[in-house]
């Protein structure tokens, strides 16, 4: 049978595509529930897509697609208790906005902001910090939909096995509808960035680890340039950077003229170490305050291609000093700098920072250029350390591997087993990743 739906849904890095058998866009948690038990009746899986920032086929729905577009409604804001209760649709740039009108702020957050909440948690979306934790970390509650159409409540203290598997469960446990969010009073960060020698990062990096509540570095493949960031509390007075300054750094260099630098490696691959070169000697450092998310988040117009890897903490520098060593060794032109970032322990069953303090290495690629090769050799550096991949940007492993490195994910397996027994919520991806 022909599919109803003519719509082709890609993701935005456009190495996901997928024609599913029909798009629907739910207004409440009422009607995901009547999609879920309609795509029951007739043997399909459903899914809910976010915006796509997924490299993985994560979002990948091949029966039904629920489009949380409509999903964006506030339910409840609490300035004395700090809890927020958001719609699943509402994109993350949109509650930063509320949080800030009411006072309030996420404790910390990723470099990107156009991901819906359920999106973003989904697949343990994190920022690097000493003290605060990723997304996931920083859930009250949530809602779902389960594959038999019933819709439950879980936190702590109302099924804490569900919590605790579902805040970042690929959408493979039920449909997230809505998340309360445990938020902080809001607040300024100072923002340091500061270019810095491949070997002086290196040798300070536990330094800048224990010294700032949120350090990360860029190291710029084929040179010895790294770009470092540390962001801290302060109480004032803002100093955001100008306009002017805001739009030639953040959206004209490092996008517009990021992108033309990419199309021109993309052409001629040879050019990349010159061209690394020049924009790790073009960094400036400058220091600006202003609102946490504004200092968290960056704009990304430049579309690429990501793996990133959570290894143990200790194991770093090792790790980065090796993946170095391979530039040395293979034929890898890379245009896009390497990112580390850094978080503490996390307790949702399949956070990547799972039960240990994490190191985050991230590689990227143009999305038009090749990835494969480069890709496969640094996952091989970082699985040979335990590492454990985001669930939302490329990899190779499978159930077989990530049983080994994840603690609870037996236990995830087997409440997944209870709640969907049928794999209504399944896609290629999560049959992959689980085992199906």
């Amino acid at each position: 049978m022909s599919p109803v739906s003519n719509q082709t849904w890609r993701n935005w890095a456009g190495n996901q595509q997928v024609r599913p058998y029909r798009v629907t866009t739910p207004r409440n948690a009422g009607e995901v529930a009547a999609a879920v038990r309609a795509a029951a009746e007739e043997g399909r899986t459903v899914r809910m897509t976010g915006t796509g920032h997924s490299f993985t086929g994560a979002a990948v729905a091949e029966g039904v697609l629920l489009r949380p577009s409509a999903l964006t409604a506030v339910r409840s804001v609490d300035t004395a208790t700090g809890l927020v209760t958001v719609e699943a649709g509402l994109p993350m740039h949109r509650l930063n906005r509320l949080l800030d009108e009411h006072g309030l702020a996420l404790a910390n957050m990723g470099d990107i902001q156009e991901q819906t909440v359920a999106g973003a948690i989904q697949t343990a979306t994190h920022g690097t910090g000493r003290d605060a934790a990723g997304l996931v970390s920083q859930i009250a509650a949530l809602e779902l939909v389960l594959a038999d159409g019933t819709t439950v409540t879980c936190s702590r203290d109302e099924r804490p096995d569900l919590f605790d598997a579902a805040r970042a469960g690929l959408g493979a446990l039920g449909v997230v509808t809505a998340v309360t969010w445990r938020t902080v009073p809001a607040f300024l960060l100072r923002a340091r960035e500061e270019p810095m020698k491949w070997d002086e990062v290196l040798s300070r990096v536990d330094e800048f680890d224990e010294a700032n509540e949120h350090f990360e570095f860029y190291w710029f493949p084929h040179t010895e340039g790294c770009l470092t960031k540390r962001n801290n509390r302060v109480e004032g007075p803002a100093e955001p950077l100008s306009k002017f300054k805001y739009w030639m750094d953040d959206q004209f260099l490092s996008n517009t003229v990021f992108g033309v630098i990419n199309r021109l490696t993309h052409a001629v691959p040879a050019t990349t170490p010159f061209v690394n070169g020049i924009s790790a000697k073009a960094l400036g450092a400058r220091t600006y305050t202003d609102t946490s998310y504004k200092v968290f988040t960056s704009p990304r117009t430049v579309r690429f291609k990501e793996q990133e890897y959570a290894i143990p903490r200790e194991e770093l520098v090792p790790a980065l000093r090796e993946i170095r060593a391979q530039f040395a060794k293979r034929d890898w032109r890379i245009s896009f700098p390497i990112e580390v970032r850094l978080l503490p322990p996390e307790d949702a069953w399949l956070s990547m920072a799972h039960g240990r303090r994490t190191a985050f290495v991230a590689v990227h690629v143009y999305n038009r250029d090749a990835h494969e090769d480069y890709f496969c050799g640094v996952e091989d550096i970082l699985t040979a350390l335990g590492g454990r991949p985001h669930w939302g940007k490329l990899h190779t492993r499978d159930a077989a591997y990530l049983e080994k490195t994840y603690p609870k994910f037996a236990d995830f397996r087997a409440l997944r087993d209870e709640l969907d027994p049928e794999r209504r919520f399944a896609n290629p991806y999560t049959s992959r990743v689980f085992g199906d």
